[in-house]
């Protein structure tokens, strides 16, 4: 199973951005993991917050491919604790292709990608930066791979 990571807008932190990449190495050594950044919408001050998230929406579509698996992460999602994480995404590997996980823009995402979604995952409650769930959720596929292989990186 391929597993990529669809996100609006590159990552500015360079703290967030060398840990980012650091899981995303880790992850290689368990499955094949991609980082797909959609650019920042330009003219941004002149949208609505429905027409930016309609053009993000647009964006983030013509990047999945039909027989994709989407998961949102949404604040409206399903929350696991991370063994959970780690025995839904190993079922996960039995029956899906492509497993695409999406963090939209600033608004969230259209009506449309949400039509499109055959789940939609939250990480916590609380919000946190674009930024910040970025490297958060690349740590929770890391972790979740570790747990699935048995090793000592996660401990209860």
């Amino acid at each position: 199973m391929k597993t990529e990571l669809i996100q609006i807008g590159k990552t500015v932190n360079k703290h967030f951005v060398a840990v980012i990449n650091d899981y995303c190495e880790r992850i290689l050594h368990y499955m094949p993991f991609t980082v797909t950044t959609i650019p920042d919408l330009k003219n941004t001050k002149s949208l609505s917050e429905a027409q930016q998230k309609e053009r993000e929406g647009e964006l983030i579509l013509k990047a999945l491919q039909p027989s994709d698996t989407v998961v949102l992460l949404d604040e409206r999602g399903t929350e696991f604790r991370s063994i959970e994480f780690a025995s839904w995404l190993e079922r996960q590997q039995h029956t899906a292709r492509r497993l695409v996980f999406v963090i939209g823009g600033p608004y969230g995402f259209s009506s449309a990608v949400y039509s499109r979604a055959d789940q939609m995952l939250s990480l916590s409650k609380m919000t946190f930066s674009h930024q910040m769930i970025r490297m958060t959720f690349c740590e929770q596929i890391y972790r979740a791979c570790t747990i699935i292989r048995g090793e000592p990186y996660h401990h209860e």
